[in-house]
């Protein structure tokens, strides 16, 4: 960990990495959802047009600190091959709002979105219908970029995943996602999107703004988390599949506000019901429908960034107190 010049801390990708592993933000989201947080007040996102994408604003605050990530969103960066996303997160003292850390938002936010849907895939296999499933048989991501290893990773850090299959449309990445899966001890391939059916657990983490999953493509039951979209003009999932489905969101206000895989299935068709949101979720308050599918979709909420910037403080705290009494 480094200083900017006023003293603030700076903490870089490898200090989080160093100081949270991907079970420990798991476990920091449950934490948060568990302590009485209402993710329904939670502070809305801001979005700034820029000519080559966006800025997004993502403010909030807990009993303990407030702050804020500010990220840009370029879109054309893939095909440069530059993250599509990077980010700085302010971390301020809630009293005095005096700036306390300066984070790595971008490192930040691959390890935050998995550690969220994780939390979620969690609870709908818990909550099968049938009987709380332990663990995941085949695990099929779309998507070959970071959040879709970072949401395998996750996964397998807090469940048991016996099989992973990667579906992207550009071979060469889904071939380095294969490798870096495997090195990282999962037992992983190169797939086709016709191996979805086969899948128990399905997570769609792509860049498309039209369906890549419908009711057809996946298996009577199956869980699918979908987190890549962004907007109510982006998809991921069909319109039969929302439909279908038993429905959980981070908060169904930010879902109101943003989240194109519900407004396509309620445009022109039957309403859909008010979906379950995650705290409801934690609570072990949803019920699953037997045979029907799971869907969690998910926007990104500023509370779940500073809920993991919190943990990783913690812990950087009680490093820096151990050195200093050895």
């Amino acid at each position: 960990m480094t200083s900017a010049p006023a003293g603030v801390p700076v903490v870089s990708a490898a200090d989080i990495e160093r100081a949270m592993t991907p079970a420990a933000a798991v476990e920091a989201i449950a934490a948060a959802l568990r302590s009485g947080l209402d993710v329904e007040t939670d502070h809305e996102r801001i979005f700034a047009p820029l000519s080559s994408g966006d800025f997004l604003l993502m403010p909030s605050e807990s009993p303990d600190a407030a702050g804020i990530k500010v990220a840009t969103i370029a879109p054309g960066n893939s095909r440069l091959g530059l993250p599509k996303i990077s980010a700085w997160y302010l971390l301020f003292d809630r009293e005095t709002l005096q700036p306390s850390a300066i984070v790595d938002g971008t490192r930040l936010t691959t390890l935050r979105t998995p550690a969220v849907t994780a939390v979620a895939v969690r609870g709908l296999l818990a909550a099968d219908p049938d009987a709380p499933r332990p663990g995941i048989e085949h695990l099929a991501v779309l998507g070959s970029g970071p959040q879709a290893i970072e949401h395998a990773s996750t996964l397998a850090a807090i469940l048991p995943v016996a099989h992973v299959t990667i579906i992207g449309r550009t071979p060469e990445r889904v071939a380095d996602a294969v490798a870096t899966l495997r090195r990282r001890g999962l037992d992983t391939r190169a797939g086709a999107p016709t191996d979805v059916r086969r899948a128990d657990v399905v997570v769609a983490a792509t860049s498309s703004s039209t369906p890549v999953l419908d009711l057809a493509d996946v298996a009577p039951g199956a869980v699918v988390a979908a987190v890549g979209a962004h907007g109510l003009d982006h998809r991921e999932l069909g319109a039969e599949l929302v439909r279908a489905a038993d429905v959980v969101v981070e908060a169904r206000a930010s879902a109101v506000r943003e989240n194109g895989n519900l407004a396509a299935a309620a445009v022109g068709g039957t309403p859909l019901a008010a979906p379950a949101n995650l705290v409801e979720l934690v609570a072990g308050d949803v019920v699953r429908r037997s045979g029907a599918p799971a869907v969690y979709t998910g926007v990104g909420m500023a509370w779940e960034d500073l809920a993991v910037v919190q943990g990783i403080m913690e812990v950087m705290r009680r490093e820096s107190a151990s050195e200093e009494t050895t």
